[in-house]
């Protein structure tokens, strides 16, 4: 049977399927005809299936306290133009409320040219810089002008390139960094993944060079430290609430609160190590 023909009869077959088609089957379709089997025109569908497990828009739409918490022991995952992939587990995280909260950026419900993606949909990527040179990455939530800053990843994949990224924006002759000095801060973690001002105002649910997925053995309530965000500065009470959220134990966070953990483990939420 002709080619053309041939394919024409498969796509008939596939249409009346009342079931969605499999993917190699529709990757198939698309061969070359000296027998190529690499898919020409079916990218998305690869796509599609590679990322089915990434989280969609119901996760992020949580208050901001729950989403700061929630997002511990997800993994952010982060596509380079090469096509190598990074992946992060997040290990800490701090919540802005907006409104009210003295130190958000969003602080009195004003909205600005900077500060848009806090006002967007929850999933929203909030990219900012700090000293001129540095970035740090939020996730708009729930609520106008709320969002959560990701303070530290645990690296699970894609170790060689984040160390490349940082040696890049680090000046003069630098040392190997180890494991746990790639992504231990909001601006590190942004150098390690090659996140700047462009990613700002993106939907972690619908792009293609960087998303979410679901992470293994998500922690419990008592393998979580709250205590005080870092960097506030005179804020009133603001720079004392609990707003800063990281797991127990973890080498990968940034600043440990040795005291609250005591304390927590004084009033019975987990025993002291």
């Amino acid at each position: 049977m002709p080619r053309k023909r041939k394919l024409l009869a498969q796509l008939s077959a596939l249409q009346s399927n009342s079931s969605f088609p499999p993917f190699d089957a529709l990757e198939n379709l698309n061969t070359m005809p000296d027998g190529d089997s690499s898919p020409k025109s079916s990218k998305y569908f690869a796509a599609e299936k590679k990322n089915s497990s990434q989280l969609e828009a119901d996760f992020f739409n949580q208050p901001c306290i729950s989403l700061a918490k929630s997002f511990l022991g997800q993994i952010l995952v982060r596509k380079l133009p090469d096509g190598r992939e990074l992946w992060g587990r997040i290990v800490e995280t701090e919540a802005y409320l907006g409104g009210e909260d003295e130190a958000s950026h969003s602080k009195g419900g004003k909205q600005t040219q900077r500060n848009t993606a806090m006002f967007m949909k929850p999933g929203t990527l909030y990219v900012y810089q700090i000293y001129g040179i540095y970035f740090c990455v939020n996730v708009s939530s729930q609520g106008d002008g709320a969002a959560v800053l990701l303070r530290s990843l645990e690296p699970l994949q894609g170790l060689d390139a984040m160390r490349e990224l940082r040696s890049a924006s680090r000046k003069g002759p630098t040392k190997l960094l180890k494991d746990w000095q790639l992504c231990n801060g909001p601006s590190k973690l942004c150098q390690a993944f090659g996140i700047d001002k462009a990613f700002d105002q993106r939907d972690l649910t619908q792009d293609a060079a960087i998303w979410m997925v679901p992470g293994h053995d998500l922690p419990g309530e008592q393998d979580v430290v709250a205590t005080t965000r870092i960097g506030i500065g005179n804020r009133g009470e603001w720079a004392q609430k609990p707003l800063r959220f990281y797991l127990r134990g973890n080498k990968f966070v940034s600043v440990v609160d040795k005291k609250t953990e005591r304390e927590m483990a004084a009033m019975g939420h987990f025993s002291c190590s």
